[in-house]
């Protein structure tokens, strides 16, 4: 490499000895806290999103048997010839 001084080296290790900001004591137990909601939360609206799926597909299969053509009488003629038009 040159031996000319690189600004971004510099910038770097000037940040790097600034002293450091204080970290919260309470910092891990506030972060476990919200993961823990989060994934209650994430739980919850699963939950809710597989009962609404169940619900509609249990709604369409009621709909559609209810909406299925029924068996044509006994005495109308069945037109079972329609492929050979």
């Amino acid at each position: 490499m040159s031996g000319l001084p690189n600004r971004r080296d510099d910038e770097v290790r000037r940040l790097l000895d600034t002293p450091r900001p204080a970290v919260p004591a309470d910092l891990a137990a506030r972060a476990a806290l919200r993961g823990r909601r989060i994934v209650r939360r994430r739980r919850i609206e699963h939950t809710v999103l597989w009962a609404l799926f169940v619900a509609a597909a249990v709604t369409a299969l009621v709909l559609a048997a209810l909406a299925w053509p029924h068996d044509p009488s006994p005495g109308t003629p069945v037109d079972d010839t329609w492929w050979r038009h």
